[in-house]
């Protein structure tokens, strides 16, 4: 909608992780420093941290861009809640290794085969596992003896984790001793600071052709940062509405006012989403006759810093799209219902006489 408005060539703060826009903060810097570090040594993993939206999938994707496919076969994991058994399947899918018919042996029998042959080709196999945090610890375990395949003395799998901060828990624990002991390098990816948030936003802008039109003032950066606390993914919700607001209002100037409205605004939607979601699951009964989802949110003493966060996850969610799904999917399920009662009656008609009787 903004974008011609402005004369942007696209959409600068979209939610989805885009390589292009890579912007290299001292942290973002670090943490590829730390990947191709891991790329050089061929060997064990490589561990990367960070907070839900600190752009660490971005990272990952801007990396498997410049990696060269003559030297290096790749594999990218979202991992999910899943046993051991099944992360060998996924991670033979993510490779392109024919699974469906073998049993563990086999499977880890086809896994090395093919390790083997990218080696002998002159190629390095790099298996990167995005949400490691969703990880069993058996699953992690065949991660680990998947690293134990060797060609004369030369590793044949390497292994990139990435997660969220409590993944850095789950390898303290004792579980974890022999994954330990394969990690050549770690790092956690921490929030922008003050200035980088600004470079940020600005690279973003930039990124589409952004003239200073719409103009940021200073007092907008400062607010930014505060209610974002430097977060990417907070900062592209929270951005990506002052460009609609200043588009839908014809404004060309962006202030520590429009900054204070739009985030007001986001802590408005949250309350009402939330309001909504206790009234649609039903409260029980309060003793004095009053229902929990009658209760005024305004009573509830929370500290500024927790409601802006909150606010911020909320922001993420479109609410109005998920209930018009909801409503799509409820019909097609009555349309369905529908069409097997007719199906049903249609069978009771046609039946003989004694199967009615009885």
């Amino acid at each position: 909608m903004y974008e011609s408005f402005f004369k942007f060539k696209g959409k600068p703060f979209q939610l989805n992780p885009d390589p292009s826009f890579f912007y290299g903060s001292r942290g973002h810097k670090r943490a590829m420093a730390y990947l191709e570090y891991g790329l050089h040594q061929s060997e064990g993993f490589i561990v990367i941290t960070g907070e839900i939206g600190a752009g660490k999938t971005t990272i990952v994707r801007s990396l498997l861009e410049h990696l060269d496919p003559a030297k290096v076969v790749a594999a990218n994991l979202v991992s999910t809640q899943i046993d051991a058994s099944d992360m060998l399947r996924m991670v033979a899918a993510a490779f392109g290794v024919p699974s469906r018919t073998l049993d563990k042996a086999g499977l880890l029998l086809a896994l090395e085969t093919f390790l083997v042959s990218v080696a002998a080709s002159g190629k390095r196999a790099l298996l990167i596992v995005d949400e490691a945090q969703n990880l069993t610890p058996a699953a992690v375990e065949e991660l680990r003896m998947l690293s134990n395949f060797q060609l004369e003395d030369h590793a044949l799998l390497q292994g990139f984790l990435v997660g969220q901060p409590e993944f850095r828990d789950i390898m303290q624990s004792g579980e974890m001793q022999q994954l330990r002991q394969r990690v050549i390098a770690s790092y956690h990816l921490g929030p922008l600071d003050s200035q980088e948030t600004r470079g940020y936003i600005e690279h973003r802008l930039g990124h589409v052709g952004w003239n200073n039109d719409p103009a940021f003032e200073p007092g907008a950066y400062t607010a930014i940062y505060g209610y974002t606390g430097g977060i990417p993914r907070k900062i592209n919700t929270l951005c990506d509405r002052l460009l609609l607001g200043a588009y839908l209002s014809e404004r060309h100037t962006i202030g520590e006012a429009d900054v204070r409205e739009v985030i007001e605004e986001l802590k408005e939607e949250f309350a009402a989403a939330g309001a909504r979601a206790v009234h649609t699951a039903g409260a029980p009964h309060h003793p004095q006759g009053l229902a929990f989802d009658q209760l005024a949110l305004e009573r509830l003493q929370v500290a500024p810093e927790l409601a802006d966060q909150v606010a911020g996850m909320a922001a993420g969610f479109d609410m109005q799209r998920i209930e018009a799904r909801l409503a799509g999917l409820e019909h097609s399920v009555s349309a369905t219902l529908n069409v097997l009662n007719q199906l049903l009656q249609a069978v009771r008609r046609d039946a003989p006489a004694s199967e009615k009787t009885q």
